[in-house]
């Protein structure tokens, strides 16, 4: 396994206090351009004083450096501090009831390098293990990162966040009451945090990223069907981290039989039409459980995920915004999520990076 290392004078321990989050997370924002300790300052409501000792803790650690100055406007110009991209890393993988990926992303969640491989869900603990292992392995043999911040798994759900324990996975039920996320810790061997979520959860929490809307849906169709929300730009998980089972509303008493248990899960019915090659009712079906939710929680904006989605992503669309005119008091946008194929496993490697940063109003 590839031995991970810290720079010298980089301390992460000490870079994860509020403040220096907050810094690190304005400075993310800024892009290359950076951001002056004046500007830094009147975001944050720190002291200049205080911006001064976090930015110089940055740049002793390799994370920040200096982007230029900026004009002057009478006195002596600014200085910019931008973040370094690539002072550190973090993995994402998104494991998929017949697929796995794995990304290794920069600070700023951008890519560096991506791998996919089949996974057997099906196949029990300690077949996915291994196959988690030797990507992993892999991905850091060939880019080799000095400094790693965690690894985000975004699985299917149902699942306790906090707890990282898998429940009854549609479909898989042997995997109910598995401890994935300390086995992942154990069997990768890293020696760093390892953040367990729904792969809906980690998506909403990458797009939450771009403030499209302070509160939106992501709708993921692929091998199953889930949704992540997003309120106030926060992720709402729910008291148990059970908010989200989208695919599990009842819309037909008698319907046919869900791995749930239940009958007529939109899961089931939707899967059904696309087994079918019934597009349309398909995307019929998911703009009806789009509808419902914008009259329950009324959302600003819906986005579509998955591999069954981007196989037709124009149907989709058209089939959830037609179903969704007249939803709400006003017409909600419905558009495909950006990041295409990646939304969910860049999603969980924003998992691991997201304890670094912290923005006023932010997720």
């Amino acid at each position: 396994m590839h031995r991970i290392t810290t720079p010298v004078g980089a301390n992460l321990a000490a870079l994860r206090d509020h403040n220096t989050a907050l810094v690190l997370g304005l400075l993310r924002e800024a892009g290359e351009r950076g951001a002056s300790r004046a500007e830094l300052a009147g975001r944050t409501g720190l002291t200049p004083q205080a911006v001064s000792k976090i930015t110089a803790r940055l740049r002793d650690g390799g994370l920040a450096a200096e982007a230029g100055r900026r004009a002057s406007t009478g006195g002596k110009p600014a200085t910019a501090i931008r973040l370094v991209p690539g002072a550190a890393h973090a993995v994402g993988l998104h494991l998929d009831r017949d697929e796995m990926h794995v990304t290794l992303a920069d600070l700023t969640g951008t890519p560096v390098a991506v791998r996919t491989a089949p996974l057997a869900f099906g196949a029990g603990a300690e077949a996915v293990l291994a196959t988690v292992q030797g990507e992993v392995a892999a991905l850091l043999a060939e880019t080799a990162p000095a400094t790693l911040l965690g690894v985000g798994v975004a699985a299917p759900g149902p699942l306790d966040h906090p707890g990282g324990i898998l429940h009854r996975v549609t479909g898989h039920p042997q995997w109910d009451g598995f401890p994935l996320r300390d086995a992942l810790a154990e069997r990768l061997g890293l020696g760093v945090p390892v953040v367990l979520d729904k792969d809906t959860n980690a998506a909403a929490l990458g797009l939450a990223r771009t403030r499209a809307a302070d509160s939106f849906a992501y709708l993921h169709l692929g091998t199953g069907l889930g949704a992540g929300l997003v309120l106030g730009r926060g992720v709402h998980r729910g008291a148990r981290t059970g908010a989200g089972e989208f695919g599990h509303q009842v819309l037909q008493l008698d319907g046919p039989p869900c791995p749930c248990g239940s009958r007529g899960c939109i899961e089931a019915l939707c899967l059904a039409a696309v087994a079918a090659g019934d597009t349309t009712r398909a995307a019929r079906l998911l703009g009806v459980g789009a509808a419902n939710l914008v009259r329950l929680l009324d959302i600003d904006l819906v986005l579509l995920g998955g591999r069954t989605v981007l196989a037709d992503p124009e149907a989709y669309t058209a089939g959830v915004r037609d179903a969704l005119a007249g939803a709400a008091g006003g017409a909600v946008p419905v558009a495909v999520a950006p990041g295409g194929g990646r939304t969910v496993v860049d999603g969980a490697a924003e998992l691991a990076l997201a304890p670094l940063f912290r923005t006023t109003g932010g997720v």
